[in-house]
């Protein structure tokens, strides 16, 4: 399915890096999203291949109608055993394409906000539009 770039919706998922070797693949867990793994056998080529692995389980669990979970905060897993020395990073993955067809509404806020907002899109690529920040938040207060 097509989304118009416009409207997206970038997440930035942690992903957990367990050393490879001269024998071994380095492998990749994504916490955020239960049984999405992968490898490489290099360190760039397992962070290129878990993008592909993340895309493919949003879009399973995009056909079955279950919830796309959001992306934590980096900070909320390198404490955790589970992922004790690993090699932490993040990988960016707009899942737009997995939430459904965007449609227009019309949102009256105050005009204080959307400065607000509008400074937020403005300081990076995080949020490209509007829309994409009001959307993040709204996914974010509904997964509460």
């Amino acid at each position: 399915m097509f989304m118009p770039r416009a409207w997206s919706v970038e997440m930035l998922y942690p992903i957990a890096i367990e050393r490879g070797s001269d024998t071994e693949a380095f492998g990749v867990t994504v916490p955020d999203i239960p049984g999405c793994f992968s490898a490489g056998d290099t360190l760039e080529e397992a962070i290129e291949n878990v993008k592909e692995a993340i895309s493919g389980h949003l879009e399973i669990l995009a056909e079955d109608g279950e919830e796309i979970p959001l992306a934590s905060e980096l900070v909320k897993f390198v404490d955790d055993p589970e992922y004790k020395g690993m090699i932490w990073a993040v990988t960016e993955v707009d899942v737009s394409r997995y939430l459904g067809k965007p449609e227009k509404i019309n949102v009256t806020l105050p005009s204080r906000l959307i400065r607000k907002i509008d400074e937020n899109v403005g300081k990076g690529k995080r949020y490209t539009t509007r829309s994409a920040f009001l959307a993040a938040g709204a996914e974010k207060l509904l997964h509460a």
